[in-house]
This record gives structure tokens, sequence and C-alpha cells, in this order.
């Protein structure tokens, strides 16, 4: 063979070499689709970014009253929610009116009342936010910022089914104390010079208060769903026992999925596929704790699979979850600057 011609062959083989390199090793990042992948994903990065310190140009309404507006059998929030921002900043600066231990449940938590007379729920901080829970998924306690976490991955998802939250500070000598009640005071005090309380749950122990710097907690601020879609609560088909020894049937039993759809409410309707959605929902937080799950009441089987209680998971589990996820680099990358500044940033306060 000619020198010519083995060089126009070499030529070949490298440019075969590089084309499996592009669209079998990197997923095709130099591709006209990746590209357009990468800017419809910017687009939604851009849509979905909260101005600091936003305010309501319609004075007529609460935040709380559009918010509440908001709500449907299929949603908590509309995909277009221009006033979003301006909520969340409310959620996030409003006085609080009344402090009271929290609702029924295993962790930690309070209820507030604030200016306006929405409710809220509030969970305290317990780890450092890169702090990462070992041992069994429903170890240790709620992470406040999971909570924030899951929320804006519920928007990245277009989901909509989470309620509203955002990180706050919180001064418990001047904000809590002053306006809280008997109950709720009775469960406070010091460890040091750190102001704590323990609250009243199945878990809640003297010996285990969660404790401010000083007086300034730092926490999540969940908005309470309006009191006119009253919440039904299911037990998840796919939930474990909780007991040791015992598994749960659809850990050993083949035919169970199909047993399943032919239950109701998942035998019809959108609760099935809701089901599903969660599913990937929790995977991506690293949440394997959802034994029960809310929809809205007297739906018959029509309303959303509500997504609350999302604080049981690790700091860093989104983000290794998302490595895990086939794709291109840009495109992974993009997902974790996103989450990351969700994750690590989205305080509405300083």
């Amino acid at each position: 063979m000619k020198l010519k011609q083995r060089m126009v062959l070499l030529c070949a083989v490298l440019l075969l070499l590089g084309l499996a390199k592009i669209f079998l090793l990197d997923g095709g990042e130099g591709s006209a689709a990746s590209r357009r992948d990468l800017k419809a994903f910017r687009k939604m990065e851009a849509g979905l970014a909260l101005a600091r310190g936003a305010r309501l140009t319609n004075t007529l309404q609460s935040p709380w009253e559009i918010a509440s507006q908001w709500v449907g059998p299929r949603e908590v929030y509309p995909e277009e929610t221009p006033e979003l921002a301006a909520v969340l900043a409310s959620l996030a600066s409003a006085r609080v009116e009344r402090a009271d231990v929290g609702y029924k449940g295993t962790q930690l938590k309070a209820l507030l009342v604030l200016d306006g007379g929405q409710k809220v729920v509030f969970k305290p901080k317990r780890y450092s936010r890169d702090y990462v829970v070992e041992g069994e998924p429903y170890a240790g306690y709620d992470r406040h910022n999971a909570e924030v976490a899951a929320f804006h991955l519920d928007r990245v998802l277009g989901f909509r089914r989470a309620p509203l939250v955002v990180g706050r500070h919180i001064n418990l000598r001047t904000e809590i104390k002053p306006v809280a009640t008997e109950q709720l005071l009775s469960t406070f005090l010091m460890q040091g010079n750190n102001t704590c309380f323990y609250g009243k749950c199945y878990y809640c122990r003297e010996s285990e208060p969660a404790c401010a710097e000083g007086e300034t907690m730092e926490g999540s601020l969940t908005l309470w769903l309006p009191d006119v879609w009253p919440l039904q609560k299911h037990r998840h088909p796919w939930g474990r026992t909780y007991r040791e020894g015992k598994l749960a049937r659809w850990e050993y039993d083949e035919s169970y999925c199909e047993a399943v759809k032919k239950m109701p409410p998942y035998d019809a309707g959108p609760r099935l596929l809701d089901v599903i959605d969660t599913a990937v929902f929790d995977y991506l937080i690293g949440n394997a704790d959802r034994h029960h799950y809310e929809s809205f009441q007297d739906d018959g089987g029509a309303s959303m699979l509500i997504l609350l209680d999302n604080a049981k998971r690790s700091a860093a589990r989104l983000f290794t979850r998302m490595g895990t996820l086939k794709g291109g680099s840009n495109w992974k990358e993009s997902v974790h600057h996103l989450l990351f500044i969700f994750y690590f940033s989205h305080d509405q306060q300083p």
C-alpha cells in the first residue's frame, strides 16, 4: 500500500475513533441535539431563578391569598408563577404572631402563625448542611435544608406537588418566646449560651433538644396548605415494615406489582403514575422513609400525591445520585450547579 493511501486510511480511522468517543463515551456532547438540549436546560434554569427581596405588585391580595389560589387537585402551584419569589420572600420575613408545639408526628417541629394568619411548619436545624447521616434510611433527625432542596427539586422536575419552603433564621428570644404557648415554652432550656427547645413529638426528648447558635436558630418554613383542601393519609403500597427480620410483600412477591394495579385507587386514574414519579423523586433525594403519603380528601383517586415531609435524606445524596444518571457531562454539571445553588444558598435571609 502506498504511503498516500496509508495516510488516508489512518486519517479515516482517527476520524471514526473521534466520532465514537463523542457519541459513545461522551454522550454526544458535540452533537446538535446535545447543544439544543443544553440550550433548553439553560432556558429552564433561567426560568427557575428567583429574585431576592421581591415584593408583590398587587397589594389587594396578601401573599397567602395568592398562594392559596394556586392550589388545585393536580398542583400546589402553577407552572407560571411570577409572584413566587415575592411569596417566598414574605414567608421568609413575615412577623411571627403565634408559636406552638408541632402537630403530631415523630420529629421535632413547631407550628407558627405568621402575620396575616398564615400557618407554617418550622423545622429546626439539627445538623450542619453537609453532614451525612449514616445507618438506616430512617435514621437520624429530619434535615431542615433537605426540605428546601426537595421543594426546588420539585420545581426542577416540573411536578409542582411540594408545598412552598424557604430557609429562615429566627431569633428565639425576640420572635418566638413572646408569642409562644405555655406548652411550647415549657420545653425551652439553655445549653451553655445557646437557647434550645425540644417540643412535643413521638421521639422528642429533653435530652435531645434543637439548639440555636446563641439566640438565632436556622430552620425551614413550610407553607401550610389551605384548609379548604383537607388531606387524606394513605399507606404507601411499597412501604417498609420497620420490623427487623420481617419483609414487606413487595420485597419477596414478584407478582405484587400486578396485584397493586388491581387495587383502588391504583386501578384507575393517575395515582399509580404519581407513585412512580414519587419513587424517582425519593431516589434522587435519598428518601426511603415514605411509609405513608397524602392526597386531598374525597378525590376518587384523581388528586395528586402530595410531596410532604421530604427531610429524611443525607446532604450529599442528591448530588451523588444525579451523577449516576446517564447523560453528557455538560448536562450533569448544569444540574449539579443548579441544585447546589438551591441546596446550599437558598436562604431568603442572610
